[in-house]
């Protein structure tokens, strides 16, 4: 995997092909729009899904936190994707998940999912706390919208930008789109859509293109 560097708000980030970021000066990791659960929600109105796209993004944010040696964890909204998603099975996968990382901080940013779900178990142990979290130079939040407090890192759109090919083939890759005062980040969750984005002149782009994060030219 190979991931990219930025400058944003006078801090050095690293945007992860995981699609996550991390701030290495406060040792955190960011993620957006985990899902956890949606397959089980859609098993519970009756949709035949397949089980383990929870796990497996556990796991994939497990060698995440191990691979940068995180001390903490910030979750921009959107961890449960609905109150069906509470099945036994994806509660005790995220239970089990938590205590392999018991010294792990985590703070949820509540979205707008997780204002229907209801906030995670109280055994998971996460600080959870509404929208803007500032914490200069940056202002954590669900949904994209400018602060004045700081530069927003923000979820919610799952946002991705389609590219044409020379052959007139066309590629939809997730990405992380920054602005003049709002960072998107990708959905972390594997069971989760995207929506295209319209950049301005200006904003800068990173597309996910497999192991590798690129910077395109809008």
């Amino acid at each position: 995997m190979s991931e990219l560097t930025v400058e944003l708000a006078g801090e050095t980030l690293l945007l992860l092909p995981e699609k996550a970021l991390y701030w290495p000066r406060s040792a955190t990791l960011f993620v957006a729009d985990a899902h956890w659960g949606k397959a089980a929600a859609f098993r519970a109105a009756s949709l035949a899904l397949p089980g383990g796209t929870t796990s497996a993004d556990l796991a994939r944010l497990s060698g995440l936190l191990q691979r940068f040696g995180a001390q903490r964890l910030v979750l921009l909204g959107d961890v449960l994707h609905a109150k069906a998603s509470r099945a036994p099975r994806t509660l005790e996968a995220v239970a089990a998940w938590r205590e392999r990382h018991a010294e792990l901080d985590v703070l949820l940013v509540r979205g707008n999912h997780d204002e229907r779900a209801g906030d995670p178990p109280p055994e998971w142990r996460f600080t959870c706390v509404h929208e803007p979290h500032p914490e200069p130079p940056f202002v954590f939040c669900h949904h994209p919208a400018t602060h004045p407090a700081g530069y927003v890192l923000a979820g919610h759109l799952h946002p991705a930008v389609e590219l044409l090919g020379a052959g007139r083939q066309r590629e939809r890759l997730p990405c992380f789109h920054f602005g003049p005062g709002v960072g998107v980040l990708p959905a972390f969750g594997s069971f989760t859509g995207t929506a295209l984005v319209r950049p301005l002149p200006g904003d800068r782009v990173f597309v996910v293109a497999e192991d590798e994060v690129v910077s395109i030219e809008r």
